[in-house]
């Protein structure tokens, strides 16, 4: 659930991490549902001009256009269902977004239909088919494995939490989204959205692109009209970073809004479930039948009197009229030229929504908690990732850290052939929680974080909001190097747990960029409301259209 577009940590060591995201190679991997090929010409660029798509029913319906259809009798569950299983089936061969579809999908569509038929619906989402990402518990006829053959045939013992609050809101679970395998904390050399499992997943905007990570496929497929919302993870940019390259909206929540229960973990302190979508409006819908209380995990307890039942209710277009937002340029700012032009007609915009624009409006720890982060990371990855697998009980072919190291070792031609796991590694050295360097590392990551950076800079200058792009134009994939991340903000809002929300701001050669709103802890509902307004008023987004490479010429 890390990703890396933000350079607050160091380029060499932590570039790679779940924090920025993935790249698209140049020759991008084929894959056969499950099984990758390696073979040399499944790494050769693509030369033929691929088939054209054929037109789709549903090509950017929004929730609203969903549930109106259901209502009228346009549409049935199992029809919307039958039509992105098409979908998935025609198009996801390019992106490898998909690593498998669930096979009861129209059995359940069927059920949800004949409820809704002598019942009514549950709630806004009721019969709408979500995309839910690897690494999060289904106890069903699909797996659960956060990319990696280690997992592959194990059954997890429960849904996640958000799962069953999904399945309760009256969701059909389509299938399971591929990602940076262990939300790509395994290797500081990955190439975000690769997983044993799936593949390379690709940008849809240029498929020799980033999808960015770890959630690429929740939001590639997203972008791509495979769903018309997916759920992903984050620990540091993984939610707000694939969002923002495949020109999304995605929601990074307060920690302990969304239960981490049944999520593959890497850090309890930072790790959360979040919402995508093509619109505002998705994005919020979906959050509200994904949060609430969950006693299993605690840091649900603070967050349940923040809990919103209807994120949507109060959207209002004029929302910014009189809000103050902060512009934190040093550090943010500065790292493309591009990427900076677009937040400057973000900013106009806002201006002209009546926002009271503050600017600059620095962080002064800005790219100080880099390090303490990764060691955070790393000491509760190892204790985090030990109590999840030792829960998988017996069939496990894994039950420690240690095993999964073991796992990777003996099948390196399989699980290791681009990158290692360098990153596991250094996990498995570290002690306990009680470790001095560990309380040091963490005391220091939420002092930096959040008293001395988004709280006082937003008390400062009497803030609502902060924005920054969340990261630079997507890169090319390149599986010998690795990610090439290109700055960002996603660390500000993961290691202080706050919330953060992104928007498309734009277009860099037809690549998408995305701008964030940060706020202070719990204020959800605010950031959703400002990047509302700023949607409506900008409209910027528009469909990929799956082509294979930059077109330079368009600018």
């Amino acid at each position: 659930m890390a990703h890396a577009p933000d350079d607050e940590r160091d380029p060499h060591r932590l570039s790679r991490r779940d924090f920025v995201g993935a790249a698209l190679a140049i020759g991008a991997l084929t894959t056969v549902r499950g099984r990758v090929d390696l073979s040399s010409s499944a790494l050769l660029p693509h030369r033929a001009a691929p088939a054209p798509i054929s037109p789709f029913e549903l090509e950017e319906l929004t929730l609203a256009d969903l549930r109106a259809g259901l209502q009228s009798g346009r549409f049935t569950s199992r029809s919307i269902t039958e039509g992105y299983l098409a979908r998935i089936e025609e198009v996801d061969p390019r992106l490898h977004s998909v690593i498998e579809t669930n096979p009861d999908a129209l059995a359940i569509a069927d059920q949800l239909d004949e409820e809704r038929a002598s019942k009514g619906e549950r709630s806004p989402m009721h019969g709408i088919p979500v995309l839910v990402k690897d690494n999060i518990a289904t106890a069903d006829r699909m797996m659960s494995t956060a990319g990696s053959l280690a997992l592959q045939g194990v059954t997890p013992p429960r849904d996640a939490f958000v799962v069953k609050q999904l399945r309760d809101a009256g969701a059909v679970i389509l299938g399971k989204a591929n990602l940076s395998e262990w939300a790509n904390f395994r290797s500081s050399h990955s190439s975000s959205g690769w997983s044993a499992r799936g593949g390379q997943c690709r940008n849809p905007y240029a498929l020799d692109r980033t999808p960015s990570g770890s959630s690429s496929g929740s939001a590639a497929a997203t972008a791509a009209n495979l769903c018309p919302v997916a759920v992903g993870t984050e620990t540091d940019g993984s939610i707000v970073s694939p969002s923002a390259a495949c020109s999304l909206v995605g929601i990074k929540p307060t920690v302990g809004l969304v239960s981490r229960n049944g999520i593959v973990p890497i850090a309890h302190s930072q790790d959360t479930a979040g919402p995508i979508g093509r619109t505002v409006s998705d994005a919020a819908i979906l959050l509200s039948a994904m949060a609430g209380y969950d006693p299993h995990d605690p840091y649900t307890s603070a967050g349940r009197s923040h809990v919103v039942a209807d994120y949507i209710a109060r959207l209002d277009p004029d929302a910014l009229r009189g809000a103050r937002i902060g512009v934190p340029r040093p550090h943010y700012y500065g790292y493309s030229d591009a990427t900076d032009e677009l937040m400057q007609n973000a900013i106009d915009v806002m201006k002209t929504q009546g926002a009271v624009i503050v600017d600059p409006a620095p962080i002064a720890t800005a790219g100080k908690f880099s390090e303490p982060e990764f060691q955070v990371l790393l000491y509760e990855f190892k204790t985090d990732l030990n109590l999840f697998l030792a829960s998988l009980g017996p069939s496990s072919p894994v039950r420690s850290l240690g095993d999964l190291i073991a796992f990777n070792e003996k099948n390196t031609e399989r699980e290791m052939p681009y990158f290692g796991q360098d990153l596991l590694l250094e996990a498995q050295k570290k002690g306990s929680l009680r470790d001095p360097e560990y309380t040091k590392a963490l005391t220091a990551c939420q002092t930096l974080s959040r008293a001395k950076g988004i709280d006082a800079t937003m008390a400062k200058y009497k803030l609502d909001a902060l924005v920054a792009p969340t990261h630079g134009p997507p890169w090319l994939i390149d599986l010998v190097n690795g990610d090439c991340a290109n700055g960002g903000s996603s660390s500000l809002a993961a290691v202080s747990g706050y919330p953060s929300i992104t928007v498309p701001a734009g277009y860099v050669f037809g690549l998408p960029v995305g701008i964030s709103f940060i706020g202070r802890s719990w204020s959800e509902e605010s950031l959703i409301r400002f990047a509302y307004a700023y949607e409506q008023a900008s409209k910027l987004r528009h469909p990929p259209a799956l082509a294979p490479t930059v077109n330079l010429s368009a600018h």
